[in-house]
């Protein structure tokens, strides 16, 4: 690239544009589903699972376990486009066949416990092979300990959901999926250039 290009390429990027902070994620879809074959996890079991879901078509990346308070669950979006980037809270199990397979996610929103204000929400997922019941169990233990090491002093955890799904296999492979589908996003802006 020549220099005088190079200059002006920097200088416009620079001195104008929007600045933005992180974004936020809002709206969300929850779904669940489980596939297996006889062929392989990856692109056997697990797309099927996928496409059980009804997310097969997204590339799908994961977040760690925090809701921002405008986080907002909607149905799941009619049309997609094919290869879009879905971003998700995802828990994902597998088993080979005759194995139970589960999957689950719990989440509960903080609300300060002065003003009842809403700060944000916390959630945990299980990847295992317990059943759903203990598996369940395991998710509410998880969830209070991060609420009490953390959150208890200033805020009460409340509106808990759990969504779990399970599954033996009867082919070589199996897996589960239980997500938390983001859609929408909020582009904090910092400054105008």
């Amino acid at each position: 690239m020549n220099q005088t290009f190079k200059s002006k390429h920097q200088s416009a990027l620079t001195t104008s544009g929007i600045l933005t902070s992180n974004r936020i994620p809002k709206d969300y879809f929850i779904t669940k589903g489980k596939g297996e074959s006889d062929i392989t996890v990856h692109a056997g079991s697990y797309h099927l699972a996928l496409k059980d879901a009804g997310i097969e078509m997204y590339n799908i990346m994961t977040y760690s376990s925090i809701l921002p308070k405008i986080a907002n669950r909607v149905e799941r979006p009619a049309k997609t486009t094919h290869g879009a980037v879905m971003e998700s809270i995802m828990a994902v199990a597998n088993a080979p066949r005759g194995k139970l397979a589960t999957a689950g996610i719990i989440y509960g929103w903080l609300h300060n416990k002065i003003t009842g204000e809403k700060y944000g929400g916390l959630v945990c997922e299980y990847n295992g092979n317990l059943p759903e019941k203990e598996a369940g169990e395991q998710l509410k233990e998880s969830l209070s300990e991060l609420y009490t090491n953390g959150y208890s002093d200033d805020y009460e955890l409340k509106d808990m959901m759990l969504i779990s799904e399970s599954m033996v296999p009867k082919k070589k492979f199996g897996t589960v999926i239980v997500s938390l589908c983001f859609t929408t996003y909020l582009f904090p802006i910092v400054e105008r250039h």
